[in-house]
């Protein structure tokens, strides 16, 4: 028994909004038993009036690689982002043109990559991409070394509303890299950057001009080699100062030892003549 056409549009939007992702056709034929299972050609009729129906409504029914969704019209982004209060995220120009590669030249090997682009690729790059699952690990190049050969997936495909690789705009089409980061916000995100770069070099500046004299005041040594050398000769005459002072204390103790010592042997000698007066 057929289903109704009416009835078979509502079942395929109700089971496109409440499954959270794409879903092919054999999985919408999966929905229905064998006795009322729709033919495809039914199915597909369904989804092109589904998607007329979304012409003047603010979601769209589109075609990805793992088959239809419902999706916000891209010229709504602006409003229907602000229910986020977190940005979104965004990918810096390496990880851009990593990506671009392997997308347009797949399967490519790391290696080849930093030919390319004339630097290395970071490891958290190539990290990154592959838990985000849009690229994978197709296979290995016969080389000595075994390098991995990069592919993308069907989720980099959905993720960026693709169909299928075809759906790419051609490389002549491309344009200007920074024309691009322009659009995605990359300048402010780079001027801040440099800016943060900036504020760093000035604190090691100011720390490498204060970290001498904070030396200085610790070890009560300066750091100019010559300002050490007035230190070290203004020391020698403190110290040959205090020795002449020594010498000089040790003289009058001496001479008041002298001094004391004669007036004893006087006294001594004064007795006796006393002693035969009376």
């Amino acid at each position: 028994m057929s289903t109704n056409p009416d009835k078979l549009k509502q079942i395929i939007e109700g089971a496109l909004l409440a499954a959270g992702r794409p879903l092919s056709v054999d999985s919408i034929l999966s929905l229905f038993l064998d006795e009322d299972q729709p033919s495809r050609d039914e199915i597909r009729e369904a989804i092109k009036s589904l998607q007329d129906d979304c012409a003047n409504r603010g979601v769209e029914l589109k075609e990805v690689s793992t088959g239809f969704r419902f999706q916000v019209k891209a010229d709504l982004a602006e409003w229907v982002a602000r229910l986020w209060e977190e940005k979104a995220s965004k990918y810096s120009r390496a990880t851009l043109e990593t990506l671009a590669l392997i997308a347009y030249r797949q399967p490519i090997t790391r290696s080849e990559i930093e030919d390319v682009r004339g630097v290395s690729v970071s490891s958290h790059i190539v990290k990154s991409m592959l838990e985000r699952e849009w690229v994978r690990v197709i296979g290995h190049r016969d080389v000595p070394g075994r390098p991995a050969l990069y592919g993308t997936t069907k989720t980099f495909l959905d993720y960026f509303g693709l169909k299928s690789l075809s759906e790419l705009p051609p490389l002549a089409e491309l344009r200007n890299i920074e024309s691009i980061e322009h659009e995605l916000d990359f300048g402010d995100k780079a001027a801040e950057a440099k800016n943060d770069d900036q504020q760093a070099e000035s604190l090691e500046a100011e720390q490498g001009e204060v970290q001498p004299v904070v030396i200085a005041e610790e070890d009560e040594m300066p750091a100019d080699p010559g300002q050490a050398a007035d230190v070290a000769e203004l020391s020698e005459a403190e110290v040959s100062d205090v020795s002449i002072e020594e010498e000089l204390s040790e003289e009058a103790d001496a001479s008041s030892n002298s001094s004391a010592d004669e007036q004893s042997t006087i006294s001594e000698t004064a007795a006796p003549k006393t002693e035969q007066a009376f």
